[in-house]
């Protein structure tokens, strides 16, 4: 890395930084780039700036987009009596590509973790408490990943939702076993999830 040029060297750092990226990847980044035409170059330094200047957060269920309302929000054929809340939009586009849901949603932006500093203060919860304290909601998914952040988010939420209204429907996507897969090359809590959200037969 020493016997790099100092820009070298500070590109491959920022790089680093990215998830999934190490060093060796990193330093591939940083010769493709150096390889590649100036106008590619500038037009990804560009894109790169226009997130920050262009994308914001919805300011109804803080999904990314570059309007006020994003367009799931915007889309007059969605169900707004159901709101599916996840914990960021990669969970979101993971749920509208399967072409099953028809509601809107919430994303919280995290999940609680205080061993990494992220509290419920941190999260979009209390925003979401707002919707439905607006009214008209009669269900809310909670989708947040099964991990011991995302039920305790889960649990949190539930709670909360409760105690501001009692009468709304509330449930929680089943987690178990994907289709095809066998018994024994389940892991520990998949199969345990898939015990505890048995249905009738």
């Amino acid at each position: 890395m020493n016997n790099y040029p100092e820009t070298i060297t500070r590109l491959i750092n920022l790089l680093k930084k990215l998830p999934g990226v190490g060093e060796k990847t990193a330093m591939r980044l940083t010769f493709f780039l150096l390889n590649s035409s100036e106008e590619y170059v500038n037009s990804l330094g560009e894109e790169i700036k226009n997130l920050k200047r262009k994308v914001k957060l919805c300011k109804i269920c803080y999904n990314f987009t570059e309007d006020e309302v994003c367009a799931i929000c915007k889309n007059e054929n969605r169900d707004r009596s159901v709101i599916c809340v996840v914990e960021d939009v990669n969970d979101m586009i993971g749920i509208e590509n399967t072409g099953e849901y028809k509601g809107v949603y919430h994303i919280l932006h995290g999940s609680y973790s205080p061993i990494t500093g992220m509290t419920f203060e941190n999260l979009k919860v209390n925003e979401l408490f707002d919707r439905i304290k607006k009214g008209n909601i009669k269900e809310v998914i909670i989708a947040t990943n099964p991990t011991a952040e995302g039920n305790a988010t889960a649990i949190y939420i539930k709670d909360e939702l409760k105690r501001i209204n009692k009468n709304i429907k509330i449930t929680r996507i089943a987690v178990g076993i994907p289709a095809g897969a066998e018994l024994e090359y389940i892991d520990k809590i998949t199969l345990t999830q898939a015990i505890k959200n048995r249905t009738n037969f």
